[in-house]
Parts: structure tokens; C-alpha cells; sequence
């Protein structure tokens, strides 16, 4: 018997389009991620990218547990003295509704060359509608809560 390992040039990448209108935000995260990772083909490879692209629509529209929308805070740093910089969940929805799934997403990826060529390959849109039609992007169902 012969283990197969994945690598840049075997793989076939396809194109799934997921919608996370009124879905939990750290379920469709992760399924997101594995998506991205390519953990659900049979010659997912640890080290390489045998992932598909994603497209994740309604971004506006997905839901938080609790009372993160006020409690969660986002924060970073200018690195000039006193540039710490904190907002809620709410304010980053209001001020850029896509940066939730993103950094999400970002947070559940490698954190090294892999995760952020990873990133490239993950398109988030607001509303329902993006410019992936001509990719005939299938479609996938988020993990719901």
C-alpha cells in the first residue's frame, strides 16, 4: 500500500461558496478553515496546500453567542507610544462588516507562510451577491449551531 501526499502540483483545486446568513460565527469559521486547508479531501497533506478556494457571502448577516457583541473586543497596536487601539464586535461590524469571518478565519489557519497563502485563497463578501459566478463556485453548507 502507497501513501499519497499532496502537493502543489497534483492537486485539483475547486471553487465552494458558503453562506453564513444566521449562521454561528466560530462554526462557520471552522468550517471554513478546513475547507480552506483541504482536511476534507483524502490527500490532505499537513505541510501543503491542498485546499480550495472560498467564497462566503451574507458576512454582514452572521451571528454571535452571548453578549460578544458587546464583550468581545478586537484589539492592535500602532506601535507609537500610547497606540493601542480597542473596539467591540459591534463597532468592527459597523466599520468593516467582512473583518469578523476573516480574522476568524485567520486565527484558525498556521501561522506561517502556509496560513497566509491560505488567506489568498478565502474572497468574503458583505452582501449576497460577488464576482466568482464564472469560477461555478458550488455551493456548501456551514456547520450551524
Amino acid at each position: 500500500m502507497k501513501t499519497v501526499m499532496g502537493s502543489k502540483k497534483t492537486v485539483q483545486r475547486n471553487w465552494v461558496v458558503i453562506d453564513v446568513k444566521d449562521k454561528v460565527l466560530g462554526r462557520a469559521a471552522t468550517t471554513i478553515a478546513s475547507v480552506l486547508r483541504g482536511k476534507h479531501k483524502p490527500i490532505f497533506t499537513p505541510h501543503a496546500d491542498c485546499g480550495d478556494f472560498v467564497v462566503v457571502i451574507n458576512a454582514d448577516k452572521v451571528r454571535l453567542t452571548g453578549k460578544k457583541w458587546k464583550d468581545k473586543k478586537y484589539i492592535h497596536h500602532t506601535m507609537y507610544p500610547g497606540g493601542l487601539v480597542q473596539f467591540s464586535a459591534e463597532q468592527a461590524m459597523q466599520r468593516q462588516p467582512t473583518r469578523l469571518v476573516e480574522d476568524a478565519v485567520r486565527r484558525m489557519l498556521p501561522r506561517t507562510a502556509l496560513g497566509r497563502a491560505l488567506m489568498k485563497k478565502l474572497k468574503v463578501y458583505a452582501g449576497d451577491k460577488h464576482p466568482h459566478a464564472a469560477q461555478k463556485p458550488a455551493a456548501m453548507e456551514a456547520a450551524n449551531a
